[in-house]
């Protein structure tokens, strides 16, 4: 059974300590405030991890959907406990809500990245940077899908402009109720590969899900008619099987994704702004009043849109934020494991001398 979910020689090799232990292989099929459901050969499974899994490992090293685990499996109850995380090979991250450096997790050993958004008033090239930069970062490769096409007055305008910041992705103008669109996005999806839905709430990525399925899977509802803004349908995360052997994942819509360790995905979303750089006079221009700067040259031409270069700065000062506060928490932890060697030291001395 597991190997409908994309289970691999390499993953087979990368299993073997496990394998030698006892336990079984599984992969993690949704996700539900602590709770597992795991694809195994003997079904589907209930699961939880075990205390020292959780004990051990950080936010990110949590089972997410998409993880490939370790089991010790409970045969009569049909639960199991998840022992160990195999090494992902991709992984769609962002910076958890409530925190600058804690990552979360989206999915995991993902092949496509499906960056979802709507040809309606919920538009926003500049939420499309930042999804297509935390995308092109998981190592998967990011597809961009705009949903609801037949609601648009100019889809063709909205396609181009998206194509215009989508740094060589492919660009599919998608109509489920038309059926527009749908084969290009199977294209995509290949026997044994999984995807991911990534979008705000309301751009139809589980009405996506039921149409490539064939049936319904995922409760949907209408946008709000006042902003074209969605209502939070999937509370979840789930991992299909679809009929053509891929597999799809759809997760809770996320008004913003909050960039963590993305210096690559940005560089290739910002491409153009990267090369309009390098040929500027001066190595470390600071693109204000230099002379020969090609960056500023280009603004004032009209060839580089202002819209796009405020997002790359404020993108750009978003990581250099975080790497800065990373750098100084990881600073302040030595500091105070080096004041405790310290203490242990002098404490040692003491009770040497007797004192």
């Amino acid at each position: 059974m597991i190997q409908q979910y994309g289970w691999s020689g390499p993953l087979a090799q990368d299993f073997e300590p496990h394998a030698r232990a006892g336990q079984t292989p599984g992969r993690v099929v949704v996700q539900r405030r602590g709770a597992y459901l795991v694809a195994t050969d003997e079904g589907e499974l209930r699961a939880k991890p075990a205390g020292r899994l959780l004990h051990d490992a950080g936010e990110a090293e949590h089972p997410v959907v998409g993880d490939w685990v370790a089991l010790t499996v409970n045969k009569a109850q049909r639960t199991a406990t998840i022992h160990a995380i195999l090494p992902r090979r991709t992984a769609f991250m962002r910076r958890a809500a409530d925190s600058v450096q804690t990552l979360q997790v989206i999915a995991a050993n993902i092949d496509v990245a499906f960056v979802v958004t709507s040809m309606n008033a919920d538009f926003n090239p500049r939420r499309l940077e930042r999804y297509l930069a935390a995308a092109w970062q998981s190592g998967a490769r990011p597809v961009v899908l705009l949903t609801k096409s037949d609601l648009a007055d100019q889809p063709e305008t909205l396609a181009q402009q998206a194509a215009g910041l989508a740094a060589r992705c492919p660009v599919i103008a998608v109509s489920a109720r038309q059926g527009v669109g749908l084969d290009a996005v199977r294209d995509h999806i290949a026997p044994g590969e999984t995807c991911v839905l990534i979008g705000s709430s309301g751009v139809g990525k589980s009405t996506l899900v039921n149409v490539l399925s064939g049936e319904e899977r995922m409760a949907t509802q209408e946008i709000r008619a006042a902003d074209a803004r969605g209502r939070h349908t999937t509370s979840h995360r789930q991992l299909f099987l679809l009929p053509g052997g891929g597999l799809i994942l759809d997760t809770p819509g996320i008004r913003e994704v909050g960039l963590i360790d993305a210096e690559e995905g940005l560089s290739v979303v910002f491409d153009d702004i990267e090369r309009l750089a390098h040929d500027c006079r001066f190595r470390d221009c600071g693109h204000a009043n230099e002379p020969g700067c090609a960056v500023r040259a280009a603004l004032q031409s009209g060839a580089l849109d202002p819209g796009r270069w405020a997002s790359f700065q404020k993108l750009g000062l978003e990581l250099a934020a975080v790497e800065n506060k990373a750098d100084r928490i990881a600073k302040e932890a030595e500091r105070r494991r080096q004041l405790s060697l310290q203490k242990a030291y002098r404490t040692t001395k003491k009770d040497l001398r007797g004192e």
